[in-house]
């Protein structure tokens, strides 16, 4: 997920209860099995169990194995999530928020113990806001893949070893089936609304198309029906600076020793681990998710005293932020997931898909959005037969996290809250 500036089976499956926030997970490690709690000198992005804090993370692990679209499946599924009000009597009022690829379940709240920055949509989320958490439950999940706590490449497989280069290929329907799971597990049958924006509105289109009977309505902001050869070509080079790390040995790189982390958490990251290969994609992205006015305004060609170009600074500031808290695999995995999207694949097309889906939409672009451009969301809304929602920004695809009163205006209106 683009940072604001300076996370196939019977969708009616059970699934196990879920379990309270600072509980150990119901499950253990095989025996004999290594901890999955990394020493100091693990190579390990994002949250580590039994070493960084809970914070206000809850966990559901899925009744059973998760089916994949692509084939096989993967076992003991666990589900990061966060929750915000309360669910009603007949739970008719809960409220899926779905983030984009860096992001994760903390989408509100301040930063404090387990959680390094404040929510990605914090003012969004609350008592009298948007979404009005005395009127609404509002569910937020670490996305199946990810690495703040549901599983991962990071995790461990059932031999109590990290995944590595084991974790198969998950597509946007996987995602959303896992969701699916969790929502069952909470006792969920229908959602009241499903909202994302970026990677976390591929979810919401997904969901509204493969679950219809579950959604009431969705909000899709800032993405397409189906990745575009420019998204494919961006995110293969972004995959090739990290598989081509001489520190990512084949996606097994997570037991590695290491260089630690400095204890202020400041200064070079060095040591093993695609370490290098993921901030130099993080600088890839960073520039698309940004528009060029901006960049410009913001910088155009100026120096610093040490000689490096302002702009290459910032770039270098971001990088350096992601690789302290995401893990390379869950990067990898989640990218490829958005260079696969399709949501009419297996449908007919995904003219076919949205012509035909009962779910009312909600849909929203940013007008200086460079990498998933407002033609993408003119396509969705013509499709779904509803105006085309524009978010004016001057920062890009970014907008859909930094433009707050406007997202909040949009969802106010596709809910109906006055």
């Amino acid at each position: 997920m683009p940072d604001s500036v300076p996370p196939s089976p019977d969708p009616d499956a059970r699934a196990a209860p879920a379990h309270t926030a600072g509980a150990a997970p119901p499950w253990p490690l095989p025996p004999g099995a290594p901890s999955m709690a990394a020493p100091d000198d693990a190579v390990l992005g994002g949250w580590r169990e039994g070493v960084d804090p809970v914070g206000e993370r809850r966990f559901a692990r899925l009744g059973q194995p998760l089916r994949l679209e692509r084939g096989g499946d993967v076992t003991r599924v666990r589900i990061a999530y966060e929750t915000w009000g309360r669910l009603d009597a007949t739970a008719s009022n809960a409220v899926l928020v779905l983030h984009a690829l860096t992001g994760d379940s903390h989408a509100a709240g301040p930063a404090g113990p387990g959680h390094p920055g404040p929510g990605w949509w914090d003012g969004l989320i609350g008592p009298g806001r948007a979404l009005d958490t005395e009127r609404l439950f509002v569910v937020a999940p670490n996305v199946l893949g990810g690495c703040q706590g549901s599983t991962g490449p990071a995790s461990p497989a059932p031999d109590g070893r990290p995944y590595g280069s084991r974790w198969p290929e998950v597509t946007i329907r996987d995602q959303v089936d896992a969701e699916a799971a969790l929502a069952d597990a909470l006792g969920i049958r229908r959602w009241s609304a499903v909202v994302g924006g970026s990677m976390g509105g591929m979810r919401a289109l997904e969901w509204a198309v493969r679950h219809p009977g579950r959604v009431a309505r969705a909000v899709v902001v800032a993405c397409g029906a189906v990745a575009s050869a420019e998204q494919i070509g961006l995110y293969a080079v972004q995959l090739q600076a990290i598989t081509g790390d001489p520190g990512w040995h084949g996606g097994d790189y997570h037991l590695s020793p290491t260089t630690p982390l400095p204890p202020d958490g400041k200064g070079p990251v060095d040591g093993k681990g695609p370490r290098g290969g993921l901030g130099l994609a993080r600088r890839m992205a960073q520039v698309s998710y940004r528009s060029e006015a901006e960049l410009e305004a913001r910088f155009g060609a100026r120096v610093r005293p040490d000689g490096a170009f302002e702009v290459a600074s910032y770039l270098d500031h971001h990088a350096d932020r992601l690789i302290r808290r995401f893990d390379a695999g869950s990067y990898v995995t989640l990218t490829r997931a958005m260079m696969t999207q399709d949501v009419g694949r297996g449908r007919g097309g995904h003219a076919s898909a949205l012509a035909t889906c009962p779910v009312p939409f909600t849909i929203a672009g940013v007008d200086s959005d460079r990498l998933y451009p407002i033609r993408l969301q003119q396509e969705l809304a013509e499709l779904t037969g509803v105006p085309l929602r524009r978010i004016h920004s001057r920062h890009g695809h970014d907008g859909f996290l930094l433009e707050i009163d406007q997202v909040a205006t949009i969802i106010r209106d596709a809910l109906r809250i006055p």
